[in-house]
């Protein structure tokens, strides 16, 4: 157990000198939307959460990690992402005994109206058109063993714009695990395996003459232009987590770093820390997607706020801020409600 830290570091040294003449295969995936991720508290810690998924926004780290919930919990995040698209996020987990735990989730990222411009148009047309994307999904975890645990999340995914649309499943799979060894926790989430997406609506619809060189037929048969299909990106992750501040009454150091391989994407690694003072004030710092090629990505920082409510309920108000280079940056609030 003691040579598990050199699971990460090794994959680091093997991972970094290969990059040189790497096709990311970036913007060969649709649903994209689904590589953002979610939670102040996650995100302030650069994104290395698989290992970590303590709360209900593991329902999208790695959807194990709400066997370990004892109590109801509720999450919300607004962001106003980049480009003024709005990314919005709304989870809840609720025990149901030994059975396990269920949890639900939400996610859109959408956009205000735009005019429809064209080649003879550029100023518009006087339409208006608006584009956007969600995820509804429905999740599934239980405790194997009093230290192994595992969770499902199956998704409706829908994507549009203007008159198009396409739709998908996708399915997420996770296992999480705590040693014997200082609590050091073990995480492993395989995320969005589903089905490929392809755009249809009125908007593919043409009028063709099937045979130019014959008079006399229909010159106006309908017709629909063959879009191709993506497959919704996804992605390995593994990682692991620990407190090393554990026999420390009061406070809490919580490290953690993840691996992972995506397939629209290089190898990336991302690191966090989590500082908390009397279990009521967090201070966090990560690095997101080191070692990936071409990336924007990289500090991250948050806090957060615990504070006791109505005498039977917990609220925790996390914001994040993520650099994003030539994007300059994000911005990120989160509210969590969870049962005492």
């Amino acid at each position: 157990m003691k040579r598990l830290w050199l699971v990460p570091v090794v994959a680091a040294l093997v991972w970094a000198p290969c990059h040189g003449d790497t096709v990311t295969k970036t913007g060969t995936t649709a649903a994209t939307f689904l590589s953002i991720g979610v939670g102040s508290r996650a995100l302030g810690m650069g994104g290395a959460f698989v290992a970590v998924a303590n709360d209900v926004s593991a329902l999208y780290w790695n959807p194990a990690g709400t066997a370990h919930l004892a109590s109801p919990e509720f999450m919300f995040s607004h962001n106003e992402w980049l480009a003024d698209i709005n990314f919005d996020y709304a989870a809840t987990a609720i025990p149901v005994g030994e059975r396990g735990v269920l949890g639900l989730s939400a996610t859109f990222l959408t956009m205000g109206e735009e005019p429809v411009r064209t080649v003879l148009q550029p100023e518009g047309t006087g339409e208006l058109f608006d584009a956007g994307s969600y995820a509804m999904s429905l999740g599934y975890s239980m405790m194997l063993t009093d230290r192994f645990s595992i969770g499902f999340c199956g998704k409706y995914v829908r994507e549009y714009i203007k008159d198009c649309n396409s739709t998908g499943f996708a399915m997420d799979v996770g296992t999480l695990f705590e040693t014997q060894w200082r609590g050091l926790m073990l995480g492993m989430s395989i995320s969005n395996f589903g089905t490929k997406l392809q755009m249809a609506g009125n908007d593919v619809l043409v009028q063709v003459d099937p045979d130019p060189t014959q008079e006399g037929n229909n010159e106006n048969i309908n017709a629909n232009i063959a879009l191709d299909k993506f497959d919704m990106p996804l992605v390995f992750r593994v990682g692991l987590a620990m407190d090393v501040l554990r026999d420390v009454a009061g406070n809490s150091l919580l490290v953690s770093m993840d691996a992972l391989h995506p397939n629209d994407n290089t190898e990336a690694m991302d690191f966090g820390v989590e500082y908390g003072l009397a279990d009521r004030l967090f201070l966090r710092a990560g690095y997101k997607s080191a070692f990936m090629k071409d990336s924007e990505e990289g500090l991250a920082a948050g806090l957060g706020l615990s504070l006791p409510i109505l005498g039977s309920a917990n609220l925790k108000l996390d914001y994040a801020y993520q650099s994003f280079g030539r994007l300059e940056q994000a911005h990120r609030v989160s509210i969590l409600i969870s049962a005492i």
